[in-house]
């Protein structure tokens, strides 16, 4: 019987020039790394990054193939439903991204595809069959980004 429980994810309602829809870490990332936020905006960034690196597993160091397109293509992270504490530790982002005018769209769903890595905060999905909404790669989500997820 499939759970009721639906993980989640939070990324751009647009591709990038890539062809993937950003997640909430690189959307908030490239800010950032362009020198958009203010200093205080800089430091909340900085202090939740650091959180999440040391409270997460990066599922690029567990498995560097975690998201090589030849690998596993589209692959994209979701939070689990039960990892409340991460969850949680998004708004900041969320509230970056909105006083900076960029779209963040939350996604649910029981079924976000073939896992090719898990542990207890989150997974990291490939599919499903047909694709749709959040299967673009792009690693954003509670684990890192493919390159640097957390850092400028």
């Amino acid at each position: 019987m499939p759970s009721s429980l639906r993980h989640i994810r939070f990324q751009s309602p647009t591709r990038s020039p890539r062809g993937h829809h950003p997640g909430v870490f690189g959307l908030a990332n490239a800010l950032a790394r362009d020198g958009r936020l203010s200093p205080e905006e800089w430091a909340l960034w900085r202090a939740s990054n650091d959180w999440y690196d040391a409270h997460f597993p990066n599922p690029a160091t567990v498995d560097p193939t975690v998201y090589d397109p030849a690998v596993n293509p589209g692959a994209a992270a979701w939070f689990r439903p039960t990892a409340t504490e991460a969850l949680a530790r998004v708004a900041p982002y969320l509230r970056i991204l909105r006083d900076h005018g960029v779209p963040c769209v939350r996604l649910e769903s029981a079924d976000p595809g073939r896992i090719v890595y898990e542990d207890a905060y989150q997974v990291v999905a490939v599919g499903p069959a047909g694709g749709g909404p959040g299967r673009e790669p792009d690693g954003g989500g509670p684990g890192r980004e493919p390159v640097g997820r957390r850092s400028t």
